[in-house]
């Protein structure tokens, strides 16, 4: 499956990328549509579930992602971006058939695009990193659920067909599925920002007297934090995965230019300074892999993984970052430009290091844990 996801991006995809159909924020609709017609009929949409509703392994999931990754629109063509991945992961775990058979089926079929509403906006102390800070609220009014509240960085939400809205109720954090567009849901705006790979781009969002029936909430009122979890931690890895193939992308384009371009008599390869940045490249893209596959390993145990994702997630996150700044070094003024992707690798892999946790909340998180682990052994 990885090797026809790959000839896939590599002679369909990838000549989409200079395709004109995107605004500021991310690729339109309409041309997500018209790959992910052309993937279904190669059969690598959605290759990460089987035919059957069950998924791959995580160590299978992340061979196949690192091929959709090898170009930013690989993702949205395979039906494999976020937030979809994740959000059809959690609702596989959790939802009951109804819930499946409603909002989850459309978007293994690749019909239908999602967001999770679950950050809020700090200059509000809403919930960002710390989600036990939300304010967005919930109650019971016979037999709906009224939500309440604000939410910021919600990526996908413009053009999106389901929601997962987090708010919390005298329980505790819940989640709801609620069909979009709703007018009760209002996208105050759409921020600009660094990246542009995200149909829809990411909106702040106004919840105003949101009623959702009952039997839309996923799972029991009180444990949204319990499956936040159960999607969090395999998302975080399918973005190292994802942003692992783009990194990837990019350092063969920075190799086939170092090797073609000549200056001072030589290739620039053959130059120390540049050669030695590829050398790095190829050294930390090799680290990357090897604790994507050793978490995914962790993960197909049945953990949680919260702690291996999280030193994946600051790891490769900033391995590849690494792996992107070199690349648009070594091609000099061509790295700064739209010429290829590298410029936009750069961008996307850097806001990549924020979301989903930024790695200092993630090694604040393991420094705890080293902190625990100590005072348990000297008890």
């Amino acid at each position: 499956m990885a090797a026809r996801v790959e000839t896939f991006v590599r002679e369909v995809v990838i000549p989409y990328e200079k395709d004109s159909r995107r605004d500021h924020h991310g690729p339109t609709d309409e041309l997500v549509m018209e790959m992910r017609g052309k993937a279904r009929e190669a059969g690598v949409l959605t290759p990460h579930i089987l035919a059957d509703g069950s998924h791959l392994t995580q160590g299978e999931t992340a061979i196949v992602l690192r091929k959709t990754g090898l170009s930013p629109l690989g993702p949205l063509a395979c039906n494999t971006a976020a937030p979809d991945e994740g959000n059809m992961y959690l609702l596989g775990k959790v939802a009951s058939p109804e819930q499946k058979s409603r909002f989850l089926e459309p978007l293994v079929r690749g019909e239908a695009r999602s967001a999770f509403f679950m950050t809020e906006p700090a200059e509000e102390d809403g919930a960002g990193s710390d989600p036990s800070m939300m304010r967005t609220t919930c109650r019971l009014d016979g037999n709906h659920w009224v939500i309440n509240g604000r939410k910021k960085f919600i990526t996908g939400a413009q053009g999106a067909k389901v929601g997962i809205v987090m708010a919390k109720s005298d329980d505790g954090a819940c989640m709801f599925l609620v069909e979009l567009p709703d007018p009760a849901i209002r996208i105050a705006r759409v921020l600009d920002t660094i990246d542009s790979s995200m149909p829809g781009g990411h909106a702040e969002i106004d919840l105003v007297d949101l009623r959702v029936p009952a039997d839309q909430m996923l799972g029991a009122s009180g444990e949204g934090f319990k499956y936040a979890q159960v999607r969090l931690s395999p998302a975080r890895l399918s973005h190292c995965m994802r942003w692992h193939g783009v990194a990837t992308r990019a350092h063969e384009i920075a190799t086939d230019y170092a090797n073609r371009r000549h200056a001072f008599g030589k290739p620039l390869v053959d130059h120390e300074g540049v050669g030695f940045m590829l050398a790095d490249n190829l050294i930390e893209l090799k680290q990357a892999e090897l604790m994507i596959d050793w978490c995914a390993g962790v993960l197909d145990t049945g953990s949680l993984a919260t702690v291996e994702s999280s030193m994946a997630k600051a790891a490769v996150a900033d391995a590849l970052f690494r792996v992107a700044d070199r690349c648009v070094q070594v091609m000099g003024g061509n790295g700064v430009s739209g010429d290829t992707i590298v410029e936009q690798a750069f961008r996307e892999i850097r806001a990549f290091r924020v979301y989903d946790g930024p790695t200092e909340v993630h090694k604040w998180s393991l420094a705890k844990k080293i902190k625990r682990d100590w005072k348990a052994a000297q008890a």
